[in-house]
């Protein structure tokens, strides 16, 4: 059964997505819309939809391969496991 979001675990949850981007310029970038609204959508002037939830989790995935992709290019060059912490 899956768990459903109340409107202010729907703000809550996008917030802590934008400080996981790096802030309201880099979530801006990566989602392709205007920084006023990445506000709007934190402060609860705008509704965050199940869209932009969609929208966010898909930009999340790509960060996640881009991270990866990146800790295994250093761990190859330092010659270690690309898995050792």
């Amino acid at each position: 059964m899956a768990a459903s979001f109340t409107i202010q675990d729907s703000r809550d949850h996008f917030a802590h997505c934008v400080q996981v981007f790096g802030g309201i310029p880099a979530t801006s970038r990566r989602l392709g819309i205007d920084e006023r609204a990445i506000r709007r959508f934190i402060n609860g002037d705008l509704p965050v939809s199940a869209g932009l939830l969609d929208d966010t989790a898909k930009a999340l995935r790509l960060l996640v391969a881009e991270a990866t992709a990146a800790q295994g290019a250093i761990a190859a060059a330092l010659g270690a496991e690309p898995n050792d912490p």
